[in-house]
């Protein structure tokens, strides 16, 4: 919550400021009708004066209109600080989470994310626009209802004053107990987003395999779960109106009951006890919206606080030093010359830091080369394309590209130099071409190329006459070799230096999967290609052939190498294919 106050909120400081004022003047009005009432009843109306009678009739009808005209602007105003906070707010925790490094997101997940990015600043904009339209007026209403009793009755006002200590306790206590039940309520609102998000992608396969009951059953787990930690966090917030409405009921009753005794004893008069009672409704309305107001600051707390821990995250893949980065280019440029593009050397690395998913692997690429990578599924061959990529960093060894440390390489120049398709990547809701160009600064014909290097132009041209060239979302209205195709596409667009192709051709037929690497070969020679890939028909030709097992690279050679050399290529060679080698 700090870090909303401190920094989001400091440009607004001025005109929260002026809403402030404005909120102030507008509930001073609201407590001077009641003060009005009172002197008139007691002191104009027995003069018999009609007159005067209007007059400050008069005076409490303008002092309404002020009121009312100053609430409407100071509202407005708060909407518009609440809408603009949240803003930047969401913008900033969204560039944040597109910058978080891999191992990053797996911590937080993406539910969790996208709960943050949803739920959590939607209660910060509730609290900061609450705070400024009751945060003032509530206080003022109950400060001033208080003082203005003083003035007209000051041993009614004891009555009063009596109640308020007790309120204050229960409120405290109450918005303790609140606070972490609010924080369990998001938690389990982020398993609940995540089941939702995982059935409603995998909504085909649950049907194919008749699984409806088996996730209904699942979903009617985690929604009972939601259902009772908000039950429990509502159950206990839901004690302050009550207890609130009976204690000042109670303050109320006594007013009452003493105003009658002092009337009955001469000591004051009707209109005081009027005016009196108006103020009770006036603070108790007062106290009713700070109570509500602590709700919404409970819930915006434990937001602030999930939100905070992701934009404070550093950045855990941070450049080298100044000084080490220079003297590991100076080091690493002497080791690797100029043709030796990718350079593992002895890179080992783990996901959970105690058992290492990659071991101890080191080979060379040299430029206009292309590296095939086939292991089983889990030997680690997206984790050795995501470390090039500097998607996580290594935990021992480096990894040169040109010469340098990729830990050497602003983000953006590093990624500038791939073109990659992922195993399991995105196609978004929009027309072909912007799925390839992809707020790139690609001309109409370099996008046409690229689709015809792919082997997608054909069925490019079929959507294009028939649905506009739009796809839906995640590319919903395509088959599993097109949506290959085009995301081959927006990686050759751009004429990358070093191309990953992720095991993106497994539902490529072999025809299509023959005439794309003839295409990589012939207009893509002097692109560094790294291919990973399940079969050996897509590696077989491929300059070097890197084998994983279980992280530790097996194998290393062309295909001929390999078959003598490598009993578990040779394995995958026969079985795939019937060739035994030499």
């Amino acid at each position: 919550m700090k870090r909303i106050i401190t920094f989001y909120l400091r440009p607004y400081y001025g005109r929260m400021a002026v809403g402030f004022l404005i909120k102030f003047l507008g509930a001073i009005m609201d407590l001077f009708i009641p003060w009005i009432l009172a002197y008139v009843i007691d002191s104009v109306i027995p003069v018999g004066s009609l007159r005067l009678i209007f007059a400050w009739g008069g005076v409490m009808l303008v002092c309404s209109i002020l009121a009312v005209s100053f609430n409407i602007i100071a509202n407005r105003m708060a909407s518009r600080v609440a809408s603009d906070a949240t803003q930047i707010i969401r913008h900033d925790l969204f560039a944040k989470t597109m910058y978080l490094s891999a191992r990053q997101t797996d911590a937080f997940t993406k539910p969790s994310l996208i709960s943050r990015l949803t739920t959590d600043t939607y209660n910060v904009n509730q609290m900061i626009g609450r705070v400024q339209r009751l945060g003032v007026r509530a206080p003022i209403l109950l400060v001033g209802g208080v003082l203005f009793t003083m003035s007209l009755d000051p041993v009614l006002s004891s009555v009063l004053l009596l109640v308020m200590p007790v309120l204050a306790v229960v409120m405290v206590v109450v918005s303790r107990k609140g606070m972490p039940l609010y924080r369990k309520l998001q938690s389990s609102v982020d398993s609940f987003v995540c089941l939702v998000r995982e059935d409603i992608a995998g909504i085909r396969v649950i049907k194919a395999l008749s699984k409806m009951d088996y996730e209904k059953e699942k979903f009617d787990r985690i929604n009972k779960m939601v259902v009772t930690c908000e039950r429990n966090a509502e159950k206990t917030m839901a004690v302050l109106n009550p207890s609130m409405n009976m204690l000042l009921n109670l303050g109320l009753v006594g007013v009452i009951i003493v105003g009658a005794f002092r009337v009955n004893a001469g000591t004051s008069e009707v209109g005081k006890i009027l005016a009196f009672m108006t103020y009770f409704t006036i603070i108790l309305n007062a106290m009713m919206s700070i109570s509500r107001m602590f709700v919404i600051i409970n819930k915006a707390v434990a937001s602030a606080a999930r939100i905070d821990q992701v934009l404070s995250c550093e950045d855990d893949l941070a450049l080298l030093g100044d000084k080490t980065g220079q003297e590991a280019e100076k080091t690493e440029t002497v080791e690797a010359d100029a043709e030796k593009e990718i350079v593992f050397d002895h890179v080992t690395f783990s996901y959970n830091k105690k058992e290492p998913n990659l071991k101890d692997i080191s080979f060379t690429v040299r430029k206009g080369e292309m590296l095939g990578i086939i292991g089983s599924t889990g030997s680690g061959k997206t984790t050795l394309a995501s470390l090039l990529m500097r998607l996580m960093d290594v935990d021992e060894g480096r990894v040169l590209i040109g010469g340098r440390d990729v830990r050497s390489f602003e983000k953006e120049e590093l990624r500038s130099r791939f073109g990659v398709v992922f195993q399991n990547d995105t196609i978004f809701e929009d027309t072909i071409y912007e799925n390839v160009r992809m707020g790139r600064q690609l001309g109409r014909e370099e996008i046409v190329q690229a689709l015809s290097y792919a082997q997608a132009e054909e069925f490019t041209q079929e959507k294009e006459r028939s649905e506009g060239g739009m796809l839906d979302i995640r590319g919903a209205n395509l088959s599993g070799g097109q949506k290959q195709r085009v995301l081959i596409a927006r990686a050759l667009a751009a004429r990358p230096e070093i191309l990953i192709l992720d095991d993106s051709s497994s539902a490529l037929d072999y025809r299509t999967d023959a005439m794309l690497r003839r295409q990589l070969k012939e207009n893509f020679s002097g692109t560094t290609t790294i291919l990973i890939a399940q079969r050996i028909s897509s590696v077989m030709h491929a300059d070097h052939i890197l084998v994983l097992e279980d992280g530790e690279m097996i194998g290393y050679g062309t295909h001929e190498e390999l078959l003598m050399g490598c009993a578990v290529y040779r394995e995958i060679s026969r079985s795939q294919t019937g060739d035994i080698g030499g």
